[in-house]
């Protein structure tokens, strides 16, 4: 994208992606610096990231990414943006970066079958409530799952991964005492 970047990322531990994110980064920053004879930041701020219930929403989440340049107006289909793994996971390029994920995998017994089943994917665009919870997951660093994947995750890190009630809690006022 023109101000942005999606990676859809399986760490093989509870730190890699930051240990991934931080020197790759790091490096960018300063190849892009040297490249264009300027110093100082190019990111807004830390990267944004969200934990993602592979059976319910990571096709889903394939689909957000690769569709991004079409509700962008930048191409027309998915195939035509050059900076997208759709070539790779529905057309069969083959790219050194991209591990296929196991659900990925399961969409067909040959090769030629995941590509159908992937483009089949395609035929329509994510949009209202979907389209919104992933946005809101990614911008806010919530949990994508549904209910039960959600509060499994509360309870096993003990910290809060889904949107709260607006507004104050009920209660939070004081009393006074006497």
């Amino acid at each position: 994208m023109t101000n942005h970047v999606h990676l859809l990322c399986t760490p093989s531990n509870s730190t890699g992606i930051s240990n991934m994110m931080q020197p790759l980064g790091r490096m960018y920053v300063l190849y892009f610096n040297k490249r264009y004879k300027r110093s100082g930041t190019l990111w807004e701020g830390r990267f944004k990231s969200c934990l993602v219930q592979s059976e319910a929403y990571l096709l889903q989440l394939y689909r957000y990414i690769e569709l991004n340049p079409v509700r962008a107006n930048m191409v027309n289909t998915p195939d035509l943006y050059p900076w997208s793994s759709y070539q790779c996971n529905a057309l069969g390029n083959q790219d050194k970066l991209i591990t296929p994920h196991p659900l990925y995998m399961s969409l067909g017994i040959t090769s030629e079958k995941r590509w159908l089943a992937y483009q089949a994917l395609f035929e329509h665009h994510v949009e209202g409530k979907l389209l919104n919870d992933i946005r809101q997951s990614a911008n806010k660093g919530l949990a994508l799952g549904n209910d039960k994947f959600i509060n499994d995750v509360e309870a096993l890190t003990g910290k809060t991964v889904s949107m709260g009630k607006r507004g104050r809690p009920t209660g939070w006022r004081k009393t006074s005492l006497d």
